[in-house]
């Protein structure tokens, strides 16, 4: 081979690997063993991963890969009308490394999941009870929207926001579930008006278009954490 070839040829075969690499890079990596339960205790000491150490496999058990916590509704008593119960890898050690998970969403009469994203984790959300008016927008500023009902499927793809209504005057119920271990939730509320140090208020009055006193009235009701 002429050596002035030499850059084409590297150059698309490092195109045809990231081809090829792309989906793998989706979700969470993929796991070099059979499972990698997480060993809690390991957040005491200096070390720090991306995710957490395995537990010894001669301290594994059955319960590590169990949990009862989506069997049970969420308390809907609040503002928005809706809890949100979390199956992953922080209340489940066995999912460690498996890069899936799943939550619970309970909903009051007419109660709202407010818009959010979830940055690690595309989403797919499965109507217990109830039908849930759903949408997500894309970072063209599209929406898709439309009505679930029991026993129907919707995608929120990774990053996206979105959000869920009960449109009923009962009860509604969903499964989430998860391409990540830990997808993590973002509230669009929360980031700019629960943020700490908070967000300047100039900044959110001069991005929202509102006045500077709004902004401090609707921080007041979403004090940091």
């Amino acid at each position: 081979m002429a050596p002035k070839q030499l850059p084409t040829v590297l150059l698309a075969v490092c195109t045809t690997f990231l081809a090829l690499a792309g989906p793998l890079l989706a979700g969470d990596p993929d796991m070099l063993q059979d499972y990698c339960v997480a060993d809690y205790k390991s957040l005491d000491g200096p070390l720090r991963l991306n995710g957490f150490p395995c537990k010894r496999p001669e301290n594994v058990t059955a319960d590590d890969f169990f949990s009862a916590a989506l069997a049970f509704p969420g308390n809907t008593g609040n503002p928005v009308g809706s809890a949100v119960t979390a199956a992953n890898v922080e209340k489940l050690p066995g999912l460690n490394t498996l890069g899936v998970s799943m939550s619970r969403v309970d909903y009051a009469p007419w109660g709202v999941n407010p818009p959010h994203t979830h940055p690690r984790a595309t989403e797919i959300i499965y109507v217990l009870e109830g039908s849930l008016d759903v949408g997500f927008v894309t970072t063209a500023g599209k929406l898709f929207s439309r009505t679930v009902c029991k026993g129907e499927l919707f995608v929120f793809p990774r990053g996206l926001v979105h959000y869920q209504k009960n449109n009923g005057g009962a009860p509604a119920a969903a499964i989430s579930a998860f391409n990540s271990q830990l997808p993590g939730t973002q509230s669009l509320a929360l980031a700019m008006f629960a943020a700490s140090p908070p967000v300047p208020t100039d900044v959110l009055a001069r991005a929202l278009q509102i006045d500077g006193g709004l902004v401090e009235a609707i921080k007041s009701k979403f004090p940091p954490k």
